[in-house]
């Protein structure tokens, strides 16, 4: 196991404000997920399946809870064997995006969903993301680029635009390039609770019962305004039923 899972599971077994915060993440994406099999893209610290059941858990690097160690660019499943492919916080790893959806195309059943969780940089987070984060946002890149994949890149490696890029400017291009896969639903979420327990890091401004208030009110009014101020987007992309095959 990474320094970096080890550190990711300390906090998370001794920060309560940082489970609340992404069994709220979990319980959106168990609201979607089709009735089948999921496979987890990026499991990290494994912590999906208390939600999902029938769950393949997988990682890029070894950790003794994962069911497979894999890259989201090369999936080592059957073509129309998965009913949902879930990832949190993976896309923006992803050294070609393009490869990984043409993997999802050939692995998803048809009517199979691509459920993920993501950064969303918006007029609110985008000076957070870009100053206070590690992690670079470079809204000039080209989501949809075709290359082959470094095997000896860094996993940690990442472009927090990649999925907003994905979800407004580059949305049509995707359908065009690849015409089974459609982004069906953009949810724009996660105001101030998110970025007040920080994260994985070991503070937090707020206290857990703060924090689960902040939540309850931003899923009120996440719909008005999440566009403009939401940290986080669920991205749901679904294949279509008639796949052409």
């Amino acid at each position: 196991m990474s320094d970096a899972l080890d550190s990711y599971r300390s906090a998370w077994n001794t920060k309560p404000v940082l489970r609340l915060v992404y069994d709220d993440f979990y319980n959106r994406i168990a609201g979607i997920c089709r009735p089948g099999t999921t496979i987890e893209i990026g499991s990290g610290i494994g912590n999906l399946k208390e939600k999902i059941g029938n769950v393949i858990s997988t990682d890029i690097q070894f950790a003794p809870w994962l069911d497979c160690v894999m890259d989201a660019q090369s999936l080592p499943f059957a073509a129309k064997t998965a009913d949902n492919i879930v990832m949190v916080d993976v896309l923006h790893h992803v050294e070609y995006a393009t490869a990984f959806f043409a993997e999802a195309d050939r692995v998803l059943r048809p009517g199979g969903r691509i459920i993920m969780v993501e950064p969303a940089i918006t007029w609110g987070s985008s000076a957070f993301y870009r100053l206070l984060h590690h992690e670079p946002v470079v809204m000039s890149a080209d989501p949809l680029i075709v290359g082959a994949p470094n095997p000896k890149r860094d996993p940690y490696a990442a472009n927090q635009a990649i999925p907003t890029l994905l979800a407004t400017r580059d949305r049509e291009r995707f359908h065009r390039q690849f015409p089974r896969l459609r982004i069906d639903r953009v949810d724009w979420f996660s105001l101030l609770a998110y970025p007040l327990t920080g994260g994985f890091k070991s503070w937090s401004l707020v206290s857990e019962a703060t924090a689960r208030r902040l939540l309850r009110a931003e899923r009120a009014i996440e719909p008005l305004i999440g566009r403009a101020l939401a940290f986080r987007l669920m991205l749901v992309v679904e294949k279509s039923d008639t796949t052409g095959d």
